[in-house]
């Protein structure tokens, strides 16, 4: 009798347990003691005692000494591993740090049972390199085993960054948040150390890279990013021009534009396309059949919206005569474009389309090019910057 009653407290403990792991997965804002009560028929001493076992093995964590309770490094690593995570991390990986200028290389990696796991990298183009092998653990001691300790340091909490050095390599990494608070992978610079001291690197780096990490983790679906901050920052910041450094910087990314032209009935037509900016003009491919290819050699006034759908809100927005260039379909620069604009919107191993499948190229070299970044408003200025 005590071995079956025995046995029946363990089943019934091991129930709750999976239970509370399974409401704080689906609860990432996290939970009062009081609100998770009433869902459990057990005391208030008995949830304390598994909400702080839990805590202190690192599948929990609180922000302040009686604060709400929250998925842990080691719980938030269970809902990391999900292939379709690791996919959209990759591709968004991917797809931003092409067109990143840093010349060192970049990483994103996981926490996962046997470590912090390399996931993907873009490997520097330098002779001497850090280099890893995808899908296989870092070696002890990598700053980005910082970002998923728990608690973290009160360094890592202030600054929302990891930096080390030693002998042979520097590592700086930045936590991505899909949530915008709990760090479920990091983006890590690594470099040989002698080409670089700490000062020098967060100086010349940190603020990029920190932009990058609040990219990668609002393409996870986070609305802010503010690293182990419980509370959500306030408001955008204030609406503001970007000027033509910034505006060329954004205009590299992997961003679709929406072209607007005249139908010949006189009416709009809008359709998003792929779009290449090389400092002075645009160029747009449309596809055989595409029908806006008929409208702008009717009528070659045009106009381009490229936008991001999160913060910061960059948006350029320009206008000015379609010009078809007499691209023939076997021509190299024909297939250049082609192959730079697969690579950007596709990814590196994507088959780049043929030129059989192009019905014409344009040109577009704008009149005016607008650059906003924030939530627009009547103070907002109106002046148009040009890029020489």
């Amino acid at each position: 009798m005590n071995n079956k009653m025995q046995k029946d407290s363990l089943v019934s403990t091991a129930e709750r347990t999976l239970k509370l792991v399974e409401l704080f997965l689906s609860h990432p804002e996290g939970l009062t003691p009081q609100e998770i009560l009433p869902q459990f028929g057990i005391s208030r001493g008995a949830l304390f005692l598994l909400l702080r076992t839990l805590k202190n093995a690192g599948y929990l964590e609180q922000s302040e000494r009686r604060g709400r309770y929250r998925a842990g490094p080691r719980l938030t690593a269970w809902r990391a591993t999900s292939s379709e995570f690791h996919q959209n991390l990759m591709d968004a990986f991917y797809q931003e740090a092409r067109q990143h200028l840093c010349p060192e290389t970049l990483l994103i990696v996981v926490p996962a049972a046997q470590g912090v796991l390399t996931l993907a990298q873009v490997e520097s183009r330098q002779t001497v390199r850090s280099a890893y092998p995808v899908g296989e653990a870092l070696p002890a001691g990598s700053a980005a085993e910082d970002l998923f300790q728990s608690p973290p340091a009160a360094s890592i909490i202030r600054n929302g960054y990891s930096l080390r050095l030693s002998n042979e390599i520097i590592e700086l990494a930045l936590p991505v948040c899909p949530d915008g608070v709990h760090p479920q992978a990091a983006l890590l610079l690594s470099a040989p150390s002698f080409r670089w001291t700490e000062q020098t690197l967060v100086q010349q780096w940190l603020t990029e890279l920190r932009a990058l990490a609040a990219r990668l983790s609002y393409r996870l679906g986070a609305t802010f990013y503010a690293p182990y901050q419980v509370q959500p920052p306030g408001q955008l910041p204030a609406e503001a021009q970007l000027n033509p450094q910034e505006i060329r910087r954004f205009l590299q990314g992997p961003w679709t534009a929406r072209l607007a032209c005249l139908r010949p009935d006189g009416k709009p037509h809008v359709i998003p396309v792929w779009q290449e900016w090389d400092g002075k003009a645009f160029y747009l491919i449309a596809w055989r059949g595409s029908l806006w290819a008929e409208y702008l050699l009717s009528n070659p006034e045009a106009s381009l919206t490229i936008d991001e759908p999160w913060p910061p809100l960059r948006r350029v927005s320009a206008r000015g005569k379609a010009l078809p260039l007499p691209l023939a379909k076997d021509d190299p620069r024909l297939n250049e474009l082609l192959r730079r604009l697969s690579e950007r919107y596709l990814g590196e191993a994507a088959l780049a389309p043929s030129g059989d499948q192009i019905q014409q190229v344009f040109q577009i070299i704008p009149e005016s090019v607008r650059g906003w970044k924030g939530l627009l408003t009547a103070h907002s200025p109106k002046g148009e910057v040009s890029i020489p």
